[in-house]
């Protein structure tokens, strides 16, 4: 097959329009054109009055070969690659030794436990949390009633932070090997639309997410891979050798047992504060990592489609409009948007009492009144929280904890009207033609209340701009609730190129909360590298695939 990419056509382009501009791209003669599949649909908004579907696709034709011999040195025509996946080793038949652990059921924990399994080697889930459906309750439970369940929430329990979420499924990682498309396949057959496989910036949204995490599950139970909810790793048990190495052995957990452990995935998400002081003390490698802060910003959908697609606002195809921001401040930091969620709501996503985080999330349809996304700021180590490598945790604690005095104490969140803010004055009185979703509720305030001055500084200078940019961005109504304070982890527990931990054998650092991913999907991703690493060490190459 010949994979042709950037092929541009109007909005309203028919099916027939497409074939033919495949074949005068391609050069093609009548019949010579047999077949082609959609790969990939984006659009190119940038001209609102002549918005531009741009496809790449596989085509398969007559006379390969001389259609590729055609266009040689052309980057847009090209043999298609394999995106397959194929296992790198499996376990012998029969295989009995030791289990892995995977520690956490997020993105990156499941994909690791699912390739574990694919692979036959029946892998061990800890999670603290609830299955999915009944976190699920939990969840709304705060939203709904102001009732936080410490260890079943937003952020803790089946499926991981990214279940209350848009389900975005992009990234800007390398991925040389097309372990992304293993990702999404998995999906799919799990239950997620089809159109993840083909669209630019695909979702799954919440209600299908949870569906999906639980039929995965069902799978890497069927392989022989087995779940433990509700069981929290209260300590790690490291040995040290004689020559001084360190290795994992066993695993401290909640019910009081201990889970002997030689391979630990270690995939407890970005929020696991209370893990990542346990590591600290055991004397796991770990080190501070930037990340960012500030809020969430709200303006209705339809001021975004207007912004971004003109006339064409509310077209079907092109669906509720996005945005991406970034303006670098007179002080030297950078605000940016951040998981921009269209037609959706703002969340209270916090895991600890008496604190207040917010965070976006969207259903598939993306059909609600509002856009949100988060609207931040970098914060770096050494500048803003030196102090050792937990310093950033402590960071978090202080901000979210103002913010939840400045909301009530009562889970409500502390908002902000942008004109406002640019003023420097506390809100109050009524909302205006802006109405925050986040529940259960936004008191009206001064966000520098539970934010330092350099970010109330910095999103002062951004806002404008960014209204320059997109028209109602910076309308005085418009309404920003805090604080967005869980952008990534504030740790990296470091690894080498085995990826293993740099000072303890056998342990795995993965994902957000390890400080290698950021979104659902590469998360996953680093789940798979991480599996097929861990495997290569516990079977050797004499299982190579």
């Amino acid at each position: 097959m010949i994979r042709l990419s950037d092929l541009a056509l109007p909005l309203d382009h028919t099916p027939d329009d497409l074939e033919a501009a495949i074949a005068q791209r391609l050069g093609l003669a009548p019949g010579q054109l047999e077949r082609f599949a959609i790969v990939r649909r984006g659009n190119d908004a940038r001209k609102k009055h002549a918005i531009r579907l741009v496809y790449v696709l596989d085509v398969v034709v007559q006379d390969e070969a001389g259609v590729l011999a055609a266009h040689a040195g052309h980057s847009h025509v090209r043999p298609t690659p394999d995106t397959s996946y194929r296992f790198p080793l499996r376990a012998p038949e029969g295989w009995s030794g030791n289990r892995p652990v995977v520690i956490g059921a997020g993105p990156c924990g499941l994909l690791a436990a699912l390739i574990l399994s694919q692979m036959g080697l029946k892998p061990i889930i800890v999670e603290r949390g609830k299955a999915v459906r009944e976190r699920t309750k939990d969840t709304w439970g705060l939203w709904r009633r102001s009732v936080l369940e410490p260890e079943s929430n937003v952020q803790f329990g089946e499926g991981g932070a990214g279940t209350f979420s848009d389900g975005k499924l992009y990234s800007r990682i390398k991925d040389p090997r097309h372990l992304s498309r293993k990702v999404l396949t998995e999906f799919v057959k799990a239950g997620a639309p089809d159109d993840i496989l083909t669209e630019a910036h695909p979702h799954i949204g919440t209600f299908r997410l949870v569906t999906m995490v639980m039929a995965m599950r069902e799978t890497i139970e069927a392989l022989g891979g087995e779940y433990r909810f509700q069981t929290r790793v209260e300590d790690f048990e490291i040995e040290t050798a004689a020559d001084g190495t360190r290795s994992i052995a066993g695993l401290h957990l909640s019910d009081g047992s201990v889970l002997p452990a030689r391979h630990v995935v270690l995939a407890v998400g970005h929020s696991a504060r209370d893990t990542f002081y346990k590591l600290h003390d055991a004397g796991v490698h770990v080190e501070a990592k930037p990340f960012a802060i500030g809020v969430r910003i709200e303006h209705p959908q339809s001021w975004i489609d207007k912004a971004r697609y003109g006339p064409n606002a509310g077209n079907a195809i092109l669906g509720p409009a996005a945005y991406a921001l970034s303006h670098l401040t007179s002080n030297g930091r950078t605000v940016y948007s951040f998981c921009m969620c269209p037609g959706g709501r703002v969340v209270a996503a916090t895991s600890e009492e008496g604190r207040v985080v917010t965070n976006g999330m969207s259903q598939y349809s993306r059909a609600e009144f509002n856009a949100n996304s988060g609207l931040v700021v970098d914060i770096q180590p050494d500048r803003d929280y030196p102090g050792g490598p937990m310093a950033g945790i402590a960071f978090q604690r202080h901000w979210e904890s103002l913010a939840y005095t400045a909301g009530g104490s009562n889970y409500q969140a502390p908002g902000q009207k942008v004109e406002d803010l640019l003023k420097g004055q506390a809100s109050s009185g009524e909302f205006g033609s802006v109405v925050p979703s986040y529940q259960p509720g936004v008191k009206l305030t001064d966000l520098s209340l539970c934010l330092p001055d350099y970010v109330m500084q910095s999103l002062r200078e951004a806002i404008p701009v960014f209204g320059r940019q997109l028209a109602g961005y910076d309308h005085p109504d418009v309404v920003m609730t805090g604080v967005e304070t869980r952008t990534s982890s504030p740790v990296r527990f470091t690894r080498g190129k085995d990826f293993q931990s740099l000072n303890t054998r056998g342990l795995y650092p993965a994902g957000e909360g390890a400080g290698y991913a950021g979104g659902i999907l590469s998360a996953a991703v680093d789940g798979i590298r991480v599996a097929e690493a861990l495997a290569e060490d516990l079977l050797g190459t004499a299982a190579m695939a």
